[in-house]
């Protein structure tokens, strides 16, 4: 199943494309006049040059590519980014150096990956007690290690 999505591309890259028949998520490059340079713990927004109508009761999810984390130390940093479907602006990855290294980024690079997700909407039943359950208010770690 396919969704028909509407894209404006102002960059000299192609459209993002599943790179594999299994994949979830499209990757995303970096649009960019220069390359550059983030030093350790030092985080950056990076533009795409990509704008999008998501359709209604969806939503795009920004995600880290694992290659960029585990070889570089990059990834995003507000994980997974929420793209709502009424933003029309252009798609930027909040970007984060996590190596003891600077790391640059050129032009064309695959920064991250976005997938589109459907929106379940809530409504609120105002009651006085919530049915108990075996977990009950457990909170982190309350189970144990093991």
């Amino acid at each position: 199943m396919s969704t028909q999505v509407q894209i404006v591309n102002n960059s000299h890259h192609p459209l993002p494309s599943y790179a594999t028949t299994g994949s979830s998520g499209m990757d995303i490059r970096a649009f960019i006049d220069k390359p550059l340079v983030l030093l350790p713990m030092e985080r950056i927004l990076v533009p795409t040059g990509l704008f999008i109508a998501i359709p209604e009761n969806m939503e795009v999810q920004i995600r880290p590519r694992s290659g960029l984390a585990i070889k570089q130390g990059l990834t995003c940093l507000n994980t997974p980014g929420t793209i709502d479907a009424d933003y029309r602006g252009e798609i930027k990855v909040i970007l984060i150096n996590l190596s003891q290294e600077p790391q640059t980024i050129n032009d064309g690079d695959r920064i991250a990956q976005m997938v589109f997700q459907q929106v379940e909407k809530a409504s609120w039943n105002l009651v006085k007690q919530l049915d108990s359950t075996e977990r009950g208010e457990g909170g982190f770690g309350h189970t144990g290690k093991q």
